[in-house]
């Protein structure tokens, strides 16, 4: 049996220096460990725990479609695809052909009807002066009447004088009477109003107003300005009012349709600060945004083909309600968007204070526009040159 090797003073040493080595290189993999744990949790806290990001977004914005006002047939296309156009601008012409004879008929109506009104007016002064000769003739025959009666106690006169003059104050009265009434169905007719005012004549003006308006639409114009999509409208096509011509969009003002989980609205409120990323710029382009609302429902809710949970076998889905970004429309200009363009949404919920659903109603309109008051206007302006043109001293 042979006997053991001693240990010696630097072998003792060595294994000593080796496990405090060890220990240093694991405490050190701990050291990292725990800062990284505490670095996440920090970052958890005070970032990822502050904020909701989703990437199931999407940019929207109104699609204004147009349409005919009035039946006929196009003529002219004026614009296409991606142009932009202004409002008031005219985008399609239908054949005036038929619009331009009624307005002929409805300006002719309106002139005849004002000399009408005034042909009224005369009338009603001639029965006026009528009822004077009249109440002249029963004067005249109440006074034959007067006179002969004393000379028929004389026998001075036959007593069918006597008659007669009492016959002739009759028919005078009646004559008196029908003047009277004949007087007052002619005032029936004018009184009150001018000529310009007459009813007969308001209402041919309306008609002209009418046929005015549906001649100028015959140029069917921009509503508002933006750009051109989904033009259908060809050359030659008969159209009908509400048929769907092209779709203009308005660029400047989009807004995202972010879709958040259900689990994570609990912190999101209107007023609430957001960063929307698209995936046509990348990360190149942040937007700033802001929550201007959550919507009523979940997007399940109101599909086409709403799901039957009480039906059948169920498994749970986690739902999405829509909240829509408003978007700087300083940063469109720099940096336009198209709808339907996918993002992604970061929304701030470090402020928690405001509300989750509008508590009043949007007293200004949400889009307006003034191009179809403008007809308006200048048909009153051309049918009052109409009434004007007929009325007395015109030429």
């Amino acid at each position: 049996m042979s006997a053991s090797t001693p240990l010696t003073a630097d072998t003792q040493d060595g294994a000593t220096n080796g496990n405090g080595k060890r220990r240093a290189i694991l405490f050190v993999i701990a050291l990292v460990f725990v800062l990284a744990g505490i670095a996440w949790y920090l970052l958890w806290l005070f970032i990822w725990s502050q904020r909701e990001v989703t990437d199931d977004a999407y940019v929207s914005g109104n699609q204004v479609v147009l349409s005919a006002q009035v039946p006929g047939t196009v003529v002219a296309v004026l614009v296409d695809d991606t142009q932009r156009v202004e409002a008031g601008q005219a985008l399609v012409k239908l054949d005036p052909t038929d619009a331009d004879v009624a307005l002929a008929k409805a300006k002719s109506a309106l002139a005849s009807a004002v000399r009408q009104v005034r042909q009224q007016t005369a009338m009603a002064s001639q029965y006026d002066a009528a009822i004077d000769a009249r109440r002249l003739d029963l004067s005249r025959a109440q006074a034959d009447l007067q006179r002969r009666q004393p000379l028929l106690a004389d026998k001075a006169i036959a007593t069918e004088e006597v008659a007669h003059a009492r016959e002739a104050v009759e028919t005078a009265k009646t004559a008196l009477d029908l003047a009277t009434r004949q007087s007052a169905a002619s005032h029936a007719l004018v009184d009150g109003t001018d000529v310009a005012r007459n009813a007969s004549v308001m209402q041919a003006k309306a008609a002209f107003r009418e046929a005015w308006i549906n001649a100028e639409r015959n140029a069917i114009v921009a509503p508002i300005g933006g750009y051109v999509a989904q033009r259908s409208v060809q050359v030659g096509s008969r159209v009908q009012p509400g048929q769907s011509l092209l779709t203009i969009i308005p660029l400047h003002d989009l807004w995202v349709d972010a879709n958040f989980k259900e689990s994570q609205l609990a912190h999101i409120r209107i007023g609430q600060p957001a960063k929307v990323e698209s995936d046509l710029y990348g990360g190149a382009v942040e937007f700033e945004g802001k929550v201007v609302g959550l919507a009523a429902g979940t997007g399940s809710a109101f599909a086409l083909l709403p799901p039957q949970n009480a039906s059948g076998n169920w498994i749970k889905v986690v739902q999405r309600v829509p909240v829509r970004i408003s978007i700087d429309p300083k940063q469109l200009e720099k940096t336009p968007l198209r709808i339907g363009l996918s993002t992604s949404v970061k929304v701030d919920t470090h402020e928690r204070s405001g509300r989750m659903l509008a508590d009043t109603g949007n007293s200004a309109a949400v889009a307006q526009t003034d191009v179809y008051a403008r007809d308006i206007a200048k048909a009153d302006a051309e049918a009052d040159a109409i009434v004007a043109a007929n009325l007395p001293g015109a030429h």
